[in-house]
C-alpha cells in the first residue's frame, strides 16, 4: 500500500496520497487466520467526519474530511485517500519528508466492524469485513494488528468453533434419537 508525495508547483501545496485499504487482499492475523476487506465495506462510511493521523495518534492530525484537508474515495482497488499537508505543522512536514524518502510508506485505519462473514474450512479461518464505521486513516511505520485485536479475533474464533461444535453435537444427538 505504497504512499507517495506530490507537490503542486502552482500553489506550493504538498500532499501525501495512497491506498489505506486494498479490497479482497488477505491480511494474516496469525498463522491459519486471515482477514480481508470487501469492496462494499466503506459504503456509506465516507460521509462521516474522518481524520488522517500519524501512527493512529489522535494528537497528530494530518487532515480531516470536514475541514476539506482529507479526501477519501473508493474505487475498484480499495480505499484511496489524499491529505493536504500543513506547511506550518512540523510533524506533518517531517512525515511528508519521510514518505518522500521512502522511510514511511504504509498505512492502517481505525474502524468498528458492523458486518462480517466468518469462514472455517478446518485448517484455516477467514473473516471478510463487509461493512465498517470508519473513524480514521493513518500513515504508519508498522501496519500490524495490535495484540488486543489478535486476542479478540482468537476469542471470537474459539467461540464460533465451540458454537459450531455444540450445534453439530445437538444435531447428531437428535439424529441418533430419531428426532430428525
Amino acid at each position: 500500500m505504497q504512499f507517495k508525495t506530490r507537490a503542486d508547483d502552482a500553489t506550493g501545496d504538498k500532499y501525501i496520497s495512497g491506498y489505506f485499504s486494498v479490497f479482497n487482499t488477505n491480511y494474516e492475523i496469525w498463522p491459519g487466520a486471515t482477514e480481508s476487506v470487501a469492496p462494499e465495506a466503506f459504503d456509506g462510511a465516507l460521509a462521516d467526519d474522518i481524520r488522517c493521523l500519524i501512527d493512529h495518534d489522535t494528537r497528530l492530525v494530518l487532515g480531516r474530511t470536514k475541514a476539506g484537508t482529507l479526501t477519501l474515495k473508493t474505487d475498484s482497488r480499495g480505499l484511496w485517500g489524499e491529505v493536504k499537508i500543513n506547511p506550518n505543522d512540523s510533524d506533518a512536514m517531517n512525515l511528508y519528508e519521510r514518505v518522500n524518502r521512502g522511510d514511511v510508506d504504509q498505512c492502517s485505519f481505525g474502524f468498528d466492524i458492523l458486518d462480517e462473514k466468518f469462514e472455517d474450512n478446518g485448517s484455516s479461518i477467514h473473516w471478510t469485513i463487509k461493512k465498517v464505521k470508519l473513524y480514521e486513516v493513518s500513515v504508519v511505520t508498522f501496519p500490524a494488528y495490535s495484540d488486543t485485536s489478535v486476542t479478540a479475533r482468537k476469542q471470537q474464533a474459539e467461540t464460533i468453533k465451540k458454537r459450531s461444535f455444540e450445534a453439530w453435537k445437538q444435531s447428531t444427538l437428535k439424529r441418533l434419537k430419531g428426532e430428525q
